[in-house]
């Protein structure tokens, strides 16, 4: 329904529209700082309009009688590949190697070609590039200045032949070498899905202990400097970020830069703002450097420039840009949409269109989601590899886990703080209570934090600096699970309880969360078993003394936050 689209400003200027929202959802009335968010997202958050089906019509049927519906504006059609440089000879376009390539870093060829016209859209670029018995088809971009690159994830080491394709003759048939060396200390390749887990694709264990904030390489460069320094000294290894900027409370100021050029006051969706982009490849390289995953999330609600409604073929363009910029970069990661069933306009046709665009764009296989508000996404989709999350119930994983047979990610779950919000005033000690007991079942949750700061540098939204609690003891919860002999914790047989996790006959973990018990009996499995006491809180590790079989009645200091693990002796 379009009116659902509606502004909280469009509702507030309508005569009769202030009254309505004084008595449905007061907190949206006299704050100039939401006049543009989508009274749909107030509706979803207040209690008695959240879970009330027939006050929600009521509040409808309300609106629709004070306003004419929204009309989406009218979406650009797609545009083909005009004829551009037709008279330069057949692949003359002169082309060097970036730098010196070695396996999971980025193999780049950059060739000079036509200027002319509008080559985002005039010209189209692809390569075949090819290592011994492997291939993959990469798609080109254009970069300004005449300037077009080719980006691939050189993922064998040796010497790889491509060959070009192009609809501009001079970009046409081009044929070349390049000489990949040996992995560089510490690369692993891009992350694949193992199981319900993740590892890199060479092998070696990875774990998304991931945090957000959504705008931060869209802040002035103080900011992201500082959001790197924090992000260095921090436990965390993914960054949730959006492509687009984000129009929202707390952040609401007009970014440097933008995706598309502006042109007259208007954006040029025919082009891309190359000058921007060299901004996001920076970012996104430096995020590797720390060994952080860069999760790239493309579509999102939170808009007043309509970059969430820019319809179907500026939608493709855009997604088929990135991911030729990106794809190349061993450590991103594509997420579709935060909160996608609050996107206008897009229909889950729509994002499986995306999804699939995105898929057979990326060569390399990156990891690929889509976040919810409400609604779980199906994740069995066959172009989705993990499920990410909105959620506050983490108990739910193991039921998560077997639904959609893919591993859980709980990308939002709540945000350490103190906002008026209720999704932003969680405690440290709550963000890492949820943590450990989606950790226990087999799952993952991201981490973000929301405390008000006088320049409204909130890290959520800007990034900066942390100045949370709950981020050291993650770190710990880390450091527990990296101990287990397979590097991650499965759901085991539990008490009636209470979770157990880890790997059956030699590493089980429990958590006690919020209970407080002075002591438990626990029935060991066969062999003899060290035991220790894990204060989630204090982040200490106590072994008792000796090693147990068959029964251990373990002494516990009676306060919440505790764990045990059980390690095979």
């Amino acid at each position: 329904m379009l009116t659902h689209f509606i502004t909280v400003g469009q509702v507030l200027d309508a005569p009769g529209g202030r009254d309505v929202l004084e008595r449905f959802l007061p907190q949206a009335v006299d704050r100039a700082d939401v006049r543009e968010l989508l009274v749909l997202f107030f509706l979803r958050v207040t209690p008695g309009l959240r879970d009330d089906e027939q006050a929600r019509a009521a509040f409808w049927a309300e609106i629709d009688a004070l306003m004419e519906p929204v009309i989406l504006r009218p979406h650009a059609a797609a545009i083909a590949p005009s004829a551009v440089g037709v008279s330069a000879p057949h692949a003359s376009a002169p082309w060097t190697v970036a730098g010196s390539p070695t396996r999971w870093g980025l193999l780049e060829i950059q060739l000079s070609g036509p200027s002319d016209g509008n080559p985002f859209i005039d010209v189209e670029l692809t390569a075949e590039f090819r290592c011994g018995e492997r291939s993959w088809t990469v798609g080109g971009f254009y970069d300004g200045d005449g300037t077009y690159r080719l980006r691939a994830l050189a993922e064998q080491e040796g010497t790889w032949q491509f060959v070009t394709s192009s609809t501009t003759p001079a970009l046409d048939g081009i044929e070349g070498e390049v000489t990949v060396g040996p992995a560089a200390p510490g690369a692993h390749g891009p992350v694949r899905v193992d199981g319900f887990h993740f590892a890199y694709a060479d092998g070696t264990r990875y774990r998304p202990w991931g945090t957000t904030a959504y705008a931060w390489n869209h802040q002035d460069d103080k900011t992201q400097e500082q959001t790197l320094e924090t992000l260095a000294a921090s436990p965390f290894t993914k960054l949730r970020m959006c492509l687009f900027p984000k129009h929202f409370v707390f952040n609401n100021a007009e970014p440097v830069q933008f995706p598309f050029p502006r042109v007259n006051g208007s954006f040029d969706h025919t082009r891309f703002d190359v000058e921007f982009f060299a901004r996001l490849d920076e970012q996104v390289r430096r995020l590797g450097e720390l060994g952080i995953e860069a999760d790239v999330i493309l579509f999102h609600p939170y808009d007043k420039w309509g970059f969430s409604d820019l319809g179907r073929a500026v939608d493709e363009r855009v997604v088929r840009y990135v991911v030729r910029r990106l794809a190349g970069y061993a450590h991103v990661w594509f997420s579709l949409a935060n909160e996608y069933d609050a996107v206008p306009g897009k229909t889950i046709a729509d994002w499986d269109r995306i999804g699939e665009t995105l898929t057979a764009e990326d060569p390399h296989g990156h990891p690929v989601s889509i976040h919810n508000f409400i609604e779980h996404f199906d994740h069995t989709r066959p172009w989705i590899t993990h499920a990410s999350v909105q959620h506050g119930r983490v108990e739910e994983v193991t039921g998560w886990r077997e639904r959609w047979g893919k591993p859980v990610v709980i990308d939002e779950t709540g945000y350490e703080g103190d906002l008026e919000f209720d999704w932003g005033n969680l405690t440290g000690e709550e963000m890492l209570r949820r943590f450990w007991e989606g950790a226990v079942r087999g799952g993952y949750v991201g981490h973000g934090e929301t405390y008000w700061n006088a320049e409204e540098r909130i890290w959520w939204a800007k990034g900066g600096q942390l100045t949370g609690t709950s981020p050291r003891r993650i770190g710990f919860l880390a450091e527990i699970v990296a101990a287990s002999p397979t590097g991650v914790l499965e759901p085991l047989p539990s008490d009636y309880d209470l979770p157990w996790a880890g790997v059956q006959d030699e590493y089980l973990v429990n958590y006690y969360g919020l209970g407080r018990p002075r002591e438990r009996h626990i029935l060991l499995p066969p062999g003899r078993w060290h035991v220790d006491v894990l204060d989630t809180w204090e982040c200490t590790v106590e072994r008792l003394p000796g090693t147990y079989e068959t029964l251990a009645v373990v002494p516990l200091p009676a306060k919440p936050y505790q764990a045990v693990r059980l390690v095979k002796a």
